[in-house]
C-alpha cells in the first residue's frame, strides 16, 4: 500500500511538473493515455531512484561533502533526464527536451512536489 501511495504522489509532482515547465512535455491528447503514461513514467522514475540513487551516492560521497549537497540537484537532473531517455525508448509520450534548464528544473520541482504531498499524504510508516 506505501508503494502505491508514493507512486500516486510521484505521479501528481510529474503531472505538475509537465504544466510548470514548458521543456517537459506530455505529448498526448487522450486524458486516459495522458493519466496511464504519468503513472509509467513515474513508476520508473522510482525505478531509477531506487537502483541508482543509492550507487551514485556512494560512488560521488565526496562530491556531496564537497557541494554540502548542491551536486543532488544536478544528479537529480540527470536521473530525470535518463528517465525521459528511457520512456522514449518505451515509446511514451513523455519528453524532457534537454538538461539545463528543463531536467534540472523538473526534478527540482517534483523533489518540492514530493516532499510537499508526502508531509499532506498519510503513509503506512507514521
Amino acid at each position: 500500500m506505501s508503494y502505491l501511495i508514493r507512486l500516486a504522489v510521484s505521479a501528481v509532482a510529474l503531472w505538475i511538473s509537465t504544466l510548470l515547465i514548458s521543456g517537459v512535455h506530455l505529448t498526448t491528447d487522450s486524458t486516459a493515455k495522458k493519466f496511464g503514461t504519468i503513472v509509467v513514467v513515474a513508476a520508473i522514475f522510482g525505478l531509477i531512484n531506487m537502483f541508482l540513487r543509492p550507487i551514485i551516492k556512494t560512488i560521488g560521497c565526496g562530491l556531496y561533502v564537497l557541494t554540502l549537497g548542491l551536486i543532488a540537484i544536478i544528479v537529480n537532473g540527470l536521473l530525470f533526464w535518463l528517465v525521459s531517455w528511457i520512456a522514449g525508448g518505451l515509446n511514451l509520450p513523455f519528453h524532457v527536451d534537454n538538461f539545463w534548464p528543463s531536467a534540472v528544473l523538473g526534478a527540482l520541482v517534483i523533489g518540492v512536489i514530493s516532499w510537499v504531498l508526502n508531509m499532506v499524504v498519510p503513509d503506512d510508516k507514521r
